[in-house]
C-alpha cells in the first residue's frame, strides 16, 4: 500500500512537514506493510511559501526590510522558474509572530515591509510575484505594501497621511503617480486561505481584527478605515475592494493589491496544489491522508484538507483525515470528503496540553490507523 501524507499545520503546534513527519513515523511503526510519501500543503497561511519554495527547488534571497512596527529585520523571500516568479511569506516581514502580546496594535501595524519585498523581488528581475497572507500582524487593506510601492495617501488640502491604518478615515485621494512601473509589467497572485469580505460583520476588521490586537472600539475604526479606502478606490480605479471574494484576507491586503494592482485572489490550496505537482504524487497512491489542527464545516470552504479530499475523491481515492478538533455531531458534507475524519487525542486535557501534545498523538493514531488497515487486508 502506497500513502500520501499531505496535512497542513497544526497551528500553534506542528508545521505541515512536522505533522507529515509524524504520521509517516507512525505509519511505518504499525503492522501495515506500506510505503508513504509526505507532501505537506499550505493553503495561504502561514508556512505556505516556504513549502513552494522547497517544492519548486527554489533559492532565497535575504533582505533587511521594516517589521510592521518599523522596525529593521532580517528575512528573506524566494525565487523560482529560474528567477522570473517571487514567492513572497507576508508572515515573513508583517506577521503577527514578529511582535510580543503587548505590541499588537493593528490600529498602526503595516505592511510596508511586505512591499518592500516586493520592490527588491522586482529588482532582481521577478515579474510574477506570488504571495501567501496568512499571519500577518495587520489590518491595513495593503497601504503599506502600496506605500512601498510608491504610492501615496492623502488627506485634506493634498498632504499625505501618517500613521495609516488608522488615518485612513480621512482619506481624501490617492496618488499613482510614483507607483513602481515595473508592476504594471507584472503579475501578482495573492493565496488565499479566507473567503471574507474586506468590511461589515464578517470582514477582516471584525473577524481578524481582536486576534492581532484590535478592542471593540479599535475595530469599529478599522472597519471606518477600510470603507473610506473602499470608497476613494472605487472612485479612482472603479474596481469594488468591498465587494471581491476573498478581499478580507490578511486585513484586506488582498483587496488592497486588487484594486490598485490587479492582483489575482485566487484559492490558496488549489493554488498550491497546482503549482507543487500534486496531481503527479496522487497518481502513485492507494490512500491519502490529510489533517490539520481542526476540521469542521468551516473546512468545505476551500480549506488545505478539503482541497487534498476534492482532488483525492476526483481519483477515486479514500481518504483519512486527522485533526486536534472535530464535530461532535455527523456531518454530511464533511463525510462526503472524508471516509474516516478521526480526533488525535486520547484523553481528556486542556488546550496547552493539547498542543504540546500533537506530535506524540499524531504518531500514536498513524500507527492504529496501520494496524487497522493491517487488519483489514
Amino acid at each position: 500500500m502506497h500513502i500520501l501524507i499531505a496535512p497542513n499545520a497544526f497551528k500553534h503546534s506542528l508545521t505541515a512537514e512536522g505533522a507529515a513527519a509524524a504520521i509517516r513515523k507512525g505509519l511505518l511503526q504499525s503492522r501495515l506493510a506500506c510505503t508513504c510519501e509526505c507532501f505537506p500543503i499550505g493553503d495561504g497561511g502561514d508556512g505556505t511559501a516556504e513549502l513552494i519554495i522547497k517544492k519548486r527547488g527554489g533559492k532565497l534571497i535575504a533582505t533587511t526590510v521594516n517589521d510592521p512596527l518599523g522596525r529593521k529585520i532580517n528575512t528573506s523571500f524566494g525565487l523560482i522558474d529560474d528567477g522570473n516568479t517571487a514567492v513572497i511569506e507576508m508572515a515573513d516581514a508583517s506577521g503577527i509572530r514578529l511582535l510580543s502580546h503587548d505590541e499588537l496594535n493593528p490600529l498602526r501595524a503595516t505592511s510596508f515591509g511586505t512591499g518592500e519585498q516586493i520592490k527588491i523581488a522586482l529588482d532582481k528581475g521577478a515579474r510574477k510575484i506570488i504571495i501567501g497572507m496568512g499571519g500577518s500582524a495587520t489590518v491595513d487593506g495593503a497601504t503599506g505594501m502600496l506605500k512601498a510601492l510608491g504610492i501615496r495617501f492623502l488627506g485634506a488640502a493634498g498632504v499625505e497621511l501618517l500613521n495609516l491604518p488608522e488615518s485612513l478615515v480621512n482619506l481624501v485621494s490617492v496618488d499613482l503617480t510614483d507607483l513602481d512601473k515595473r508592476i504594471k509589467e507584472s503579475t501578482v497572485v495573492v493565496l488565499c486561505d479566507v473567503d471574507n469580505l474586506l468590511s461589515g460583520k464578517q470582514g477582516s476588521a471584525a473577524i481578524f481584527g481582536p486576534q492581532k490586537g484590535a478592542t471593540a472600539e479599535g475595530v469599529q475604526k478599522l472597519d471606518a478605515a477600510l470603507g473610506r479606502l473602499a470608497a476613494v478606490a472605487f472612485e479612482q480605479t472603479g474596481k469594488d475592494m468591498s465587494d471581491i471574494k476573498y478581499g478580507g484576507t490578511a486585513g484586506g491586503a488582498a483587496a488592497g493589491l486588487y484594486a490598485f494592482l490587479g492582483a489575482q485572489l485566487v484559492n490558496g490550496i488549489d493554488h498550491f496544489l497546482e503549482l507543487t505537482g500534486f496531481d503527479i504524487a496522487l497518481k502513485k497512491a492507494d490512500i491519502v491522508i490529510t489533517g490539520e489542527g481542526s476540521i469542521d464545516e468551516q473546512t468545505l470552504q476551500g480549506k488545505g484538507p478539503f482541497g487534498v479530499a476534492a482532488k483525492a475523491k476526483g481519483n477515486g481515492l479514500p481518504v483519512i483525515a486527522l485533526a486536534g478538533k472535530v464535530p461532535l455531531e455527523r456531518n454530511a458534507g464533511l463525510q462526503n470528503y472524508f471516509d474516516v475524519l478521526m480526533p488525535i487525542g486520547h484523553q481528556p486535557s486542556d488546550l496547552a496540553t493539547a498542543l504540546a501534545s500533537t506530535e506524540n498523538n499524531l504518531i500514536r493514531t498513524a500507527e492504529a490507523i496501520g494496524n487497522l488497515l493491517a487488519m483489514s487486508k
